[in-house]
């Protein structure tokens, strides 16, 4: 059932819990996560990168694809697609394209002209039923080659773009995305608070949730999180285990060969990876 994310995440920003922002790269990744969201009977979000859909053949062949899938596997749980960390431009062509959600990364502009995007995005989206996300402060890591230092978002920037309209904001606070380095510091919560303070309780967003430890997806969630972003660790999953398929030699036994087969491994290691994620986020059975 695709939607736009407003309702799912301000049920979620009620309840206490964040609902999982899955990003997904070709039609195994979103089968995936479509049927173990059914099995869990949990809300979901399908991120799209730009990168990602420039691989699946642009915005609109995405589009076609998760609607179809949707319909043909009787996706009952609310779906919603969402443009992740898109360019002004791409804000556009994926409101065009049928996507249920976008998010516009304004970071890396000044904040008068990130606010001044923002607030045409926001209009444009809301006019034709989408939900809309805004960010303040770069998320460190990269990101389909947006490199991010991972600043500490302004609280008062933040409760400016919040002002906008926009329907959920993210924020950094020390995230990044990939893989976290071993002298990683942490979230830092005491941002986080203040950014929850300033923006009026709207639902704030963690991207780079690959890595965080279990104790700070919680506290970060109590404290107004509602969004979480998982992508790196569904791919690390995937491609362990199409290689330890392949390194059993697996792949030379029968049709083993066979893309169907071979790729098996990797799509039940990206639905066990999901259901880790959406209990741990607290999602399941909120659908």
């Amino acid at each position: 059932m695709l939607v736009n994310a407003v309702e799912m995440i301000n049920k979620a920003r009620d309840g206490h819990y964040a609902v999982a922002q899955i990003n997904i790269n070709n039609l195994e990744w979103t089968k995936a996560v479509l049927q173990t969201v059914e099995e869990l009977k949990s809300p979901v979000i399908l991120g799209v990168s730009a990168g990602a859909g420039k691989y699946m053949a642009g915005f609109t062949v995405v589009t076609a694809m998760v609607k179809a899938m949707d319909a043909a596997l009787k996706i009952s749980v609310p779906v919603a697609l969402h443009l992740d960390h898109g360019s002004y431009e791409d804000a556009k062509k994926c409101i065009d394209a049928g996507f249920t959600s976008i998010m516009f990364d304004g970071s890396h502009f000044s904040i008068d002209e990130n606010i001044a995007k923002t607030k045409e995005l926001v209009e444009l989206a809301h006019k034709n039923g989408l939900s809309i996300e805004a960010e303040v402060g770069s998320i460190g890591g990269e990101e389909d080659g947006v490199i991010g230092m991972g600043e500490i978002a302004d609280p008062e920037q933040c409760k400016l773009i919040a002002s906008l309209g926009i329907d959920f904001l993210a924020a950094g606070i020390g995230n990044i995305h990939g893989v976290y380095p071993p002298n990683w510091k942490g979230l830092d919560f005491g941002a986080l608070e203040k950014i929850h303070d300033a923006t009026g309780g709207i639902p704030l967003v963690l991207h780079g949730g690959t890595g965080i430890p279990e104790d700070m997806i919680k506290k970060a969630i109590n404290l107004g999180v509602s969004k979480i972003n998982v992508n790196t660790e569904c791919q690390l999953t995937f491609a362990a285990a199409v290689r330890k398929y392949i390194e059993e030699g697996k792949d030379k036994e029968k049709k083993g060969f066979d893309p169907r087969t071979l790729l098996a491994p990797g799509v039940e290691a990206i639905k066990e990876t999901v259901r880790e994620k959406i209990r741990l986020f607290g999602s399941d059975n909120k659908a």
